[in-house]
């Protein structure tokens, strides 16, 4: 009996335990199920859109590149072993063709001139000696006073003074050439670059002394690769932003006929118009207009870089969601910026505000006025 009564005991229990197990179960999914209502119910953002447009622009080629000298010219000693005694141009002064520069000592070239004009002198005369004994050989030559041998001797005697005296004269010539490089001109107009010369200096022949840009003229060397070259021609205007934020305008003059081999880049050749302001040796930035383009073009708010990429969010009016698309950008203009891949002319874009939305937001379009 008691036995049985034992049984029963613990049948009742067990019951009771798994209908506690069975009601705690029940408990805890009502509990979890509670957040995912909340989630739904997530109120919608409230946006504006509008499509993006097609415009003209003008399509610029944008490069890097060395300011440099049109032309430069050497200027230096065509004689040597003299000293500098003068100079009247420095780096930076504005000279024109044939101004004086520098003058080089002419003492020891005035007295080679003077000798060599004596020697030219002195074989004038002998000429003139030979010239008078080849007549009197000649006038008395039919009455026997005078051989044929002598006569001959005096026509001999006058064709050696003849080429003494040219010796002598280009002897001379070349004296007075000599004095004349004394002087070290300009040899075209522009403006001095740089300056060895230095007072009391002895030169050697062919030592540079100055060295000047040509006509003061200075172009933009602009560094382009292949791709970039092919779309250049002469003619075309270009901008170039000086140091400083200063812009000038400059036509391109030449292409480069190759590509460097090591860099694989070429230069195109702006001419720019001469100013003072315009100083070789600087790298700066340009534009080179090629034209105009069409161009699909959405307000700059309406990009939004994420993880260096470029975004903007299309919405579907549909499902009344937002898609992230990601975009390639292109030129800017008034506040705009150019789509080159990844949006079409149709779609409605949320034109500001992306950066507080997510792929696959509720949205709600609204007017302008009420937008967030």
């Amino acid at each position: 009996m008691k036995n049985k009564k034992r049984i029963i005991f613990i049948i009742l229990f067990a019951a009771i335990a798994i209908g506690g197990v069975i009601w705690a179960t029940s408990r805890t999914g009502q509990v979890k199920t509670a957040p995912v209502k909340t989630t739904a119910n997530r109120p919608s953002l409230a946006v504006r859109v509008e499509h993006p447009n097609q415009a003209t622009w003008p399509l610029t080629l944008t490069a890097n590149g060395a300011l440099a000298a049109w032309q430069e010219a050497a200027i230096s000693a065509e004689t040597g072993g003299l000293r500098i005694v003068a100079l009247h141009a420095d780096i930076g002064s504005r000279v024109k063709q044939g101004q004086l520069l520098a003058e080089l000592n002419s003492e020891t070239v005035k007295a080679e001139l003077q000798k060599a004009e004596a020697v030219a002198a002195s074989a004038r005369a002998s000429l003139r000696e030979a010239q008078a004994n080849v007549r009197r050989g000649h006038a008395v030559k039919e009455s026997g006073a005078l051989s044929g041998q002598q006569i001959e001797q005096y026509e001999i005697a006058e064709q050696t003074a003849r080429a003494d005296l040219s010796s002598a004269e280009a002897s001379l010539a070349a004296v007075r050439i000599k004095l004349k490089q004394t002087r070290i001109l300009a040899v075209d107009s522009g403006v001095i670059s740089s300056r060895a010369a230095t007072l009391g200096m002895v030169v050697a022949s062919g030592s540079e002394l100055f060295r000047m840009v040509r006509e003061e003229r200075v172009e933009w060397r602009a560094e382009v690769d292949a791709n970039q070259l092919a779309l250049l021609k002469k003619g075309q205007t270009a901008t170039v932003t000086l140091p400083g934020g200063a812009t000038i305008e400059g036509r391109v003059r030449q292409l480069s006929p190759t590509l460097d081999s090591k860099t694989r880049t070429a230069f195109a050749y702006i001419e720019l118009p001469v100013q003072t302001s315009i100083r070789a040796g600087a790298y700066v930035t340009g534009r080179i207009d090629l034209g105009q383009q069409v161009a699909l073009t959405v307000p700059s708010s309406t990009i939004v870089l994420r993880d260096g990429r470029s975004y903007v969010f299309e919405v579907d009016s549909v499902r009344n969601i937002v898609i992230q698309r990601k975009v390639v950008t292109g030129r800017t203009r008034d506040n705009r910026i150019e789509i080159v891949t990844g949006l079409a002319l149709g779609t409605l874009i949320v034109p500001s505000g992306g950066a507080f939305l997510n792929d696959g937001d509720s949205v709600r379009i609204v007017s302008s006025k009420e937008a967030v």
